[in-house]
């Protein structure tokens, strides 16, 4: 007969985070100015961090890639030529595809505003009563008649070479990645075995092997796998674009490839582009719901259902601190910094696993 005076178990979804000791104050208000200080060394120099950050990701992507070149016998520095000569041959292609269907669209934009208007012209009423609406309230208000105000005539460059400068910028930005993602497939694990060899303690260097395996071996598992996924998704709305009379569904095909890999933002982009395509393809309003819809849909299928199932064991995170990080890290690096903050958040949650001090921190970033 089991005792009645033991106490009863701990509910099993109650994690005990044990630590020997407090929380230095100091100590954490000094990291935390560290942090502060490397987010603003980040976002101040983008252009130079974020080439050498994505070149990284990259790395421990190839990795396996590269240890199965060298299996069958075939010089490092080859092996790394071949990963990215084929990278940059494939991001080529996607581009190539892209680029000419835009190519096509472009001179067809100035047809696509009048055919928009035409089909949403019932909502046209209600949004002159809302402009009538304000700019009664604006009239009303004191100082509402703007009289008296001056004007500030602002000068802008020319698209010309706002396009040329963003060229440039990418075209640079690309070939520092390239670079240094070269480099470092070279490198191999040279700079994990410099920090072992510099670490005091036997139980250091153990825990700086351990965090860098897992980290290399999960988030290599994560990008394949979301990859994979973006390839299928891509198919499905190739599919779902010829079916419905889009026409040129590689094109579409390969959009929605490229925007799942931005979470959230990239299917939200995808459903009001499908709408606009669809107002303007499709021969009735009902119809023209069509296309964005089987989008949603496909995207709700592989984002909703496939794609935790696959990962949620390796990748567990907290989905508020997800879309946190996603917010700040496209508030600081744009689309790229939006593909990257998964995997940042991830990596920081393996980090903070492995360093006993940190473990809290890795709890609260758990899903």
């Amino acid at each position: 007969m089991p005792d009645s005076s033991a106490p009863p178990p701990p509910a099993p979804d109650l994690v005990q985070i044990k630590t020997d000791r407090p929380i230095d104050l100091k100590t954490a208000f000094l990291g935390g100015l560290l942090v502060l200080a490397a987010l603003a060394t980040c976002y101040t120099a983008a252009e130079i961090i974020l080439p050498i950050i994505l070149a990284f990701v990259l790395n421990l992507v190839f990795q396996p890639v590269l240890r199965a070149l060298e299996a069958i016998h075939l010089p490092r520095i080859l092996a790394a030529l071949i990963i990215v000569l084929l990278f940059v041959g494939l991001t080529a292609l996607i581009a190539y595809f892209v680029v000419g269907s835009l190519a096509e669209l472009i001179p067809r934009m100035p047809e696509v505003v009048p055919k928009i208007q035409e089909r949403l012209k019932f909502v046209n009423e209600p949004i002159r009563s809302l402009q009538r609406a304000f700019q009664h309230i604006q009239n009303i208000a004191p100082g509402g008649g703007g009289g008296g105000q001056p004007q500030v005539a602002i000068q802008s460059s020319s698209v010309s070479e706002k396009l040329i400068y963003g060229l440039r910028e990418f075209g640079g930005g690309a070939f520092e990645m390239v670079l240094v993602l070269f480099f470092l497939l070279i490198a191999g694990d040279r700079f994990l075995r410099r920090l072992v060899e510099i670490l005091p303690r036997f139980q250091d260097k153990r825990q700086a092997v351990d965090i860098s395996q897992q980290i290399e071996h999960d988030i290599s598992v994560y990008l394949a796998t979301i990859t994979v996924l973006n390839t299928l998704v891509g198919i499905a709305t190739g599919a779902m674009a010829w079916l419905v009379g889009l026409g040129d569904p590689l094109f579409w095909g390969t959009v929605a490839f490229l925007l799942n890999y931005v979470p959230v933002l990239g299917p939200t982009a995808g459903v009001i582009m499908f709408t606009m395509v669809g107002l303007v393809s499709m021969p009735s309003l009902w119809s023209a719901a069509l296309p964005p819809v089987l989008y949603l849909a496909i995207h709700i299928c592989e984002g909703e259902t496939i794609t935790p199932m696959i990962l949620a064991g390796r990748f567990t995170l907290n989905p508020v601190l997800v879309m946190v990080s996603l917010i700040f890290w496209y508030w600081m690096w744009g689309v790229a910094g939006a593909i990257l903050s998964t995997p940042l958040l991830a990596i920081a949650k393996i980090v903070c696993d492995r360093i006993e001090k940190l473990k809290p921190v890795g709890h609260f970033i758990a899903g």
